[in-house]
């Protein structure tokens, strides 16, 4: 019998993705989603990719009730967590909302697998607990201060996790920070679908570059950066999605643990390194213009991922260009 894995917000961008390696690599997969920021064709997707249909319930993590149910219906090795809302200015503008799905939800699904004696959890993170980096590349060890309450629930999140793992010796937890995850499977099957208007830079440049709309807004050219743009470390998703699974063998592997792991590429591009590469992979020109600096944006970022490596063995290999590649032909699909 194939471990089987619970996979919280699974048709969403990063949970779908992974969804799939999970499959390759041979786990059955559980999807729990609400289903509020995706949709349920998803699902059709990732059975068209991996050959298998992944069992679905929806429903919300903060359902103590159907979670009791869930855990009671299936044996689980381990649970994924994906679900949670992603929006800076949206975690602003509503923060309660925030700290209730992330929060509370989070806190919900752990008594759940309390309960239940499924102690090994791997959490979506955000390198965004980091705030304005002191130092570059990154460390796992750097200062954590989050800029905006969506940062924030991540980091007590992490903390939550952290005071559980001291309570408790016998959970295996792997904290994930992600850096910048961009670009799409490269059947097209899946990608990011935002709702509205995108709050990500490659799917608005998508969205520019297919004619939805008319230019990117690049704010700030005037960074102490080669271009003068802001730098990230943008990660192809199949390699985060990856990296997930790596975490995931690491955890059921090993002693029990709390481990904390950036999931980058150790490296950053400018929004106009991105632009042009995009353009190389629409083959038409991007259009955009110069805005004013946003409050709390940081002039670069990126990860030092030496720990991934060496304990996960695990490193992204997807450079800027097939990250353009496999966004353009998810794009291309959409607008289809």
């Amino acid at each position: 019998m194939s471990q089987k894995i619970l996979v919280t917000g699974g048709t969403g961008f990063i949970g779908s993705h992974t969804c799939v390696e999970l499959q390759a690599a041979g786990y059955q997969v559980v999807i729990l989603d609400s289903l509020y920021n995706s949709q349920k064709s998803v699902l059709d997707a990732i059975a068209s990719i991996s050959g298998q249909r992944s069992e679905f319930i929806q429903g919300d993590i903060r359902d103590a009730a159907l979670l009791q149910q869930v855990f009671k219906q299936y044996q689980f090795q381990a649970v994924m967590h994906f679900a949670g809302l992603k929006a800076v200015g949206e975690s602003v503008a509503q923060p309660l909302n925030y700290y209730d799905n992330n929060v509370a939800g989070t806190v919900t699904l752990l008594q759940a697998m309390q309960v239940a004696d499924v102690r090994t959890f791997i959490f979506s993170s955000s390198a965004t607990v980091y705030g304005d980096p002191q130092t570059l590349p990154i460390p796992e060890d750097h200062p954590c201060s989050a800029t905006n309450p969506y940062g924030h629930t991540k980091l007590v999140v992490e903390e939550i996790l952290a005071n559980l793992y001291a309570s408790e010796t016998n959970w295996r937890i792997a904290r994930l920070r992600y850096f910048n995850p961009v670009g799409a499977h490269p059947s097209g099957l899946i990608g990011e679908a935002p709702q509205g208007t995108p709050n990500n830079l490659m799917p608005y440049v998508a969205q520019v570059a297919s004619g939805q709309r008319q230019q990117v807004s690049v704010f700030g050219n005037d960074y102490d950066t080669p271009d003068g743009t802001g730098v990230r470390d943008y990660i192809h998703v199949m390699d985060l999605a990856q990296g997930h699974v790596a975490a995931l063998r690491y955890c059921l592997a090993n002693e029990p643990e709390l481990l904390t792991v950036n999931l980058g590429t150790g490296r950053g591009y400018s929004v106009l390194e991105m632009i042009e590469a995009f353009s190389r992979s629409s083959g038409k020109p991007v259009a955009y213009q110069i805005a004013p600096r946003r409050p709390g944006d940081i002039a670069s970022c990126w990860a030092d991922t030496r720990l991934a490596e060496t304990k996960l063995n695990w490193r992204a290999d997807k450079d800027i260009q097939e990250m353009c590649d496999d966004a353009w032909r998810w794009e291309g699909r959409q607008s289809n």
